[in-house]
């Protein structure tokens, strides 16, 4: 049964195995019959049931988007994809990729002749015309600085060139002034000449994209920018698996919400900016750092709401260790350790806390850490849930900041 667009805009089935092709054409801008109705603009069946990642995966499926394409576009692996779609066949009561196909356009997360209706099919489509378009450079901030292009790591220069770079990459889809750059790698003990654009075509040069002459660099009229489009940047990847993890938390699928906070983390490699000078290099280290902990106590506060408490103990140990006067994850792992029936060992880590506290700042533990202390002595189950924390911290969705 060969499955193509009709003159009406509508699927004709002719062949099972163009169904894809199919969905493909119809989904286009300009399709013919685009303005006609159906059943995605009239009886619409209900796909609210779904996670984000899940409705981004069928919206692409509708588009006529194969696994491997949809792998590539939302960076996860093609047995990720194939799974999401297994359990979307199964939470809607579908067949099988030709019925999802029809709900897709049914349910209207794909509208004839335009495309994806919502804005979380978008990025995955968007991506994938990226693809075709060429091949992009991979730029990664969260570690050391570091650009790729096909797999094949590219020559930064020396530190202050580096340094401009990844002034660029942290706000990416923003032109920087000469003074900005200036500002943010020199601070105050400006270079006797201006370097700036000696650095940004020594990069330009290194970031040009295969033989041609066009650079992921471009100069706007007022400064320097990342073409939109031609770079990826891990911290802005990052900020997206965060945000559909709180999607996926909303849809009543923590165990997604975990496995997307644990994708974003493992982003995160070694010391960041390493060696980078300047205020934005410093200031952004003290941001991701903090950043990375509360994507980690976010995580872990779901790992205990899905009753992981093993698991989530030896990584409190380790995040723990780290950060020491850090109050919140020391309450955490006491509850873990309660909740684990280690009642010892949550009275022992509130005694380390205590004392670190008082030898390094001369303080008191907070109220918050004496609360979980005095629930854990009179075994307050109720008091000891793992509700999620509220203060969770926000952020742009292209995780770009600027300091001023």
């Amino acid at each position: 049964m060969r499955v193509t667009p009709d003159r009406s805009g509508c699927l004709a089935r002719r062949s099972p195995h163009y169904l894809v092709d199919g969905a493909r054409q119809t989904a286009q801008p300009g399709a013919r019959g685009a303005s006609m109705p159906t059943t995605a603009t009239t009886d619409r069946p209900d796909a609210a049931g779904l996670g984000q990642q899940e409705r981004r995966v069928l919206s692409a499926v509708g588009c006529g988007l194969r696994d491997e394409e949809i792998a590539a576009a939302l960076a996860v692996p093609e047995e990720a994809v194939a799974e999401h779609l297994a359990r979307i066949l199964v939470k809607l009561g579908l067949r099988d990729r030709a019925a999802a196909i029809v709900h897709a356009f049914d349910c209207g997360l794909v509208v004839p002749g335009h495309g994806p209706r919502t804005r979380s099919a978008g990025p995955v489509l968007r991506a994938a015309a990226g693809r075709a378009a060429g091949p992009k450079v991979h730029i990664s901030v969260l570690g050391p600085l570091r650009a790729c292009r096909d797999g094949r790591p590219l020559n930064l220069g020396h530190l202050r060139q580096q340094a401009v770079l990844a002034a660029l990459a942290l706000c990416a889809g923003r032109t920087l002034s000469q003074q900005e750059l200036l500002d943010d790698v020199w601070g105050m003990e400006p270079p006797v000449a201006n370097v700036v654009p000696v650095y940004v075509y020594r990069l330009r040069k290194s970031l040009r994209l295969g033989d041609g002459p066009d650079s992921v660099i471009e100069h706007a009229r007022h400064g320097y920018r990342l073409v939109p489009g031609a770079v990826d940047v891990d911290v802005a990847r990052m900020e997206e698996l965060v945000t559909d993890s709180a999607g996926a938390d909303r849809a009543g699928e923590p165990a997604e919400a975990v496995r997307l906070c644990a994708e974003a983390l493992a982003l995160f490699r070694g010391e960041l900016l390493a060696g980078l000078p300047g205020p934005l290099a410093e200031l952004e280290r003290m941001r991701l750092t903090e950043r990375r902990i509360a994507i980690v106590q976010r995580k872990l506060e779901w790992q205990l709401r899905l009753g992981q408490e093993s698991e989530a103990i030896a990584e409190l140990f380790a995040v723990s260790a780290e950060h020491p006067l850090n109050e919140p994850l020391a309450a955490m792992l006491m509850r873990a350790l309660y909740r684990n029936g280690r009642q010892a060992d949550a009275l022992a880590a509130f005694d380390r806390t205590r004392r670190r506290l008082a030898d390094e700042l001369g303080v008191l533990p907070s109220q918050m850490l004496r609360r979980t202390h005095r629930m854990i002595l009179r075994g307050d189950e109720t008091g000891l849930g793992a509700a999620p924390s509220a203060g969770w911290p926000r952020a742009r969705r292209d995780g770009t900041t600027r300091h001023r």
